[in-house]
């Protein structure tokens, strides 16, 4: 399954060029064309899926699958001393291609890569509350 205007999809497909590192039979993993550090890899599933609820379970499992191998060749081949793993969902969240990726980005103290988190804090039984509200939304799944 794809989309004809995605731009992943067209990669997968070999209609648009660009600098492959690893596949199987379900995924994908590719160099990032405008990357925040240089071996910055995306891992791609080759079913068109928007994001991470669209996913079909396999397509999650074969993600999960080659990551490891993956960010192991990252580290490798560029020296980083880690690596950070996103993905993001919609986007508000920062995602540009809707086409479910994940980000295997090579990281080096004071490498200036962020993404800006902001803790909060949560007021007085407003923890407890939005607890109850998504075991709520869980149904069944809840602990």
């Amino acid at each position: 399954m794809s989309d004809a205007d995605c731009i992943f999809c067209k990669i997968i497909a070999g209609q648009v060029p660009s600098e492959r590192v690893y596949e199987d039979d379900a995924v994908v993993a590719f160099l990032d064309i405008a990357p925040l550090a240089p071996g910055h890899t995306l891992v791609v599933p080759k079913h068109h899926c928007v994001n991470l609820l669209d996913a079909p379970h396999g397509a999650l499992a074969a993600i999960m699958a080659a990551a490891p191998t993956v960010a192991r060749a990252v580290l490798k081949a560029t020296g980083a001393e880690g690596f950070s793993f996103v993905q993001f969902n919609g986007a508000c969240a920062g995602q540009v291609v809707m086409h479910l990726h994940f980000h295997v980005v090579p990281r080096r103290a004071g490498d200036g890569v962020s993404f800006r988190w902001r803790q909060g804090e949560y007021q007085p039984g407003e923890m407890a509350a939005l607890g109850a509200r998504l075991r709520d939304a869980l149904g069944s799944e809840a602990v």
